[in-house]
């Protein structure tokens, strides 16, 4: 079960990058230029929402499995636990709120800038956070 849970958080974080660094490009785009919000920029938004909720669950579950066996003052020691256990999922609930947030601000946002606006700081730093607290040497 842990091994599936954590091919498809694995899998997925592909799929979170690709639609957050949209969205951020999406509100740089639109931020610098005259350009009109559609339904297109919220779909992709939404998907990003969803795709980084869906990473945070699955990352959540498999730190409580993770965790039912380790000590904690054990992982604080070791820097490779530590950022496997501490600073990767801290990262990811960060992102997953700021995400949150930065979709909320788009759809109740005035105006086409200020929609573009929220998407590129927020999805932005969400994407940039993640990008962080990434383990490349597992990533592929």
């Amino acid at each position: 079960m842990r091994e599936i849970l954590l091919n498809i958080h694995h899998y997925l974080a592909f799929a979170a990058l690709i639609l957050l660094a949209w969205a951020t490009i999406n509100g740089i785009m639109g931020t610098t230029s005259e350009k009109m919000w559609e339904d297109k920029h919220r779909k992709v938004n939404l998907f990003a929402l969803v795709a980084t909720h869906t990473m945070f669950l699955l990352g959540l579950i498999l730190m409580v499995m993770a965790l039912s066996n380790v000590e904690m003052g054990a992982i604080m020691k070791n820097a490779v636990a530590r950022k496997a256990y501490i600073e990767h999922p801290t990262v990811g609930i960060l992102a997953a709120v700021l995400v949150t947030i930065g979709n909320a601000k788009s759809k109740k946002a005035v105006g086409n800038g200020k929609r573009f606006k929220s998407t590129m700081i927020f999805f932005g730093l969400a994407f940039v956070l993640v990008l962080s607290r990434l383990p490349f040497d597992k990533l592929f």
